[in-house]
């Protein structure tokens, strides 16, 4: 295992880590808290914790899909490169494709937010 295997390993457990703490937090809200937030604009405090358990989920593995798409592509594109540096725009494509992912797991996490109120 490489060092940069070694790192980006470390801050996907950082990231998972983080991510597990965030849903122990929504989980633990302590209902008089969660009823008054939820009492607001009618929406029902289960729903709302699994409403944000969602976007959190959506928007987390959306980008470690996209940062994983993102080092396949990105490496095969610099070896690409480094035979032909003519192929630097066609590659560059490839790898905002991969970038696309993370961009849509923010959308569908906005989208179900905004459900939420």
């Amino acid at each position: 295992m490489t060092q940069v295997q070694r790192r980006a390993a470390g801050f996907t457990i950082l990231a998972l880590l983080a991510a597990l703490a965030g849903t122990v937090l929504v989980l633990t809200t302590p209902d008089a808290l969660a009823a008054a937030a939820g009492a607001e604009n009618g929406v029902d405090p289960g729903v709302r914790q699994w409403g944000y358990i969602a976007a959190a989920l959506a928007t987390g593995l959306s980008s470690l899909a996209a940062g994983y798409a993102v080092a396949a592509v990105g490496s095969a594109a610099v070896g690409a490169i480094a035979e032909n540096p003519d192929l630097l725009g066609r590659l560059l494509v490839f790898v905002g494709l991969a970038e696309g992912i993370a961009i849509y797991g923010l959308i569908v996490s906005i989208l179900i937010l905004n459900q939420l109120g």
